[in-house]
């Protein structure tokens, strides 16, 4: 609470000595043009590149498994399909079987009775 007993003044001299304090260091930053921080600029570009690489090889992966994922459900949506044809085609010829054995069993009655 050392801010309720200061004056104008003082809170004047703290200002200017804040600003000169923030103006000296940014004057104290290094040239653009210095070799060091041209190498920091250079090693910065070339890590943000090998990111950017990375994240390609992710998204070419990424796609890859979408690829791989709609295959599989393009491959098994057949095996489906082929699986319901087959059971179908099994249904029809139980149920022509049984046709057949019923008009067999009634031919057999028809023979008996005549």
């Amino acid at each position: 609470m050392s801010g309720f007993n200061q004056s104008f003044d003082d809170r004047r001299k703290r200002a200017a000595e804040a600003k000169k304090a923030l103006l000296e260091r940014f004057s104290a930053r290094p040239d653009p043009n210095d070799p060091a921080v041209q190498a920091r600029a250079a090693e910065r570009a070339a890590a943000q590149a090998e990111r950017e690489a990375r994240a390609a090889e992710r998204a070419k992966a990424r796609e890859a498994q979408k690829a791989a994922a709609a295959e599989k459900a393009i491959a098994d949506a057949a095996a489906r399909e082929a699986a319901a044809a087959a059971r179908v085609e099994n249904e029809a010829a139980r149920l022509a079987e049984q046709k057949a054995q019923r008009d067999a069993r009634y031919a057999a009655r028809k023979a008996k009775k005549s």
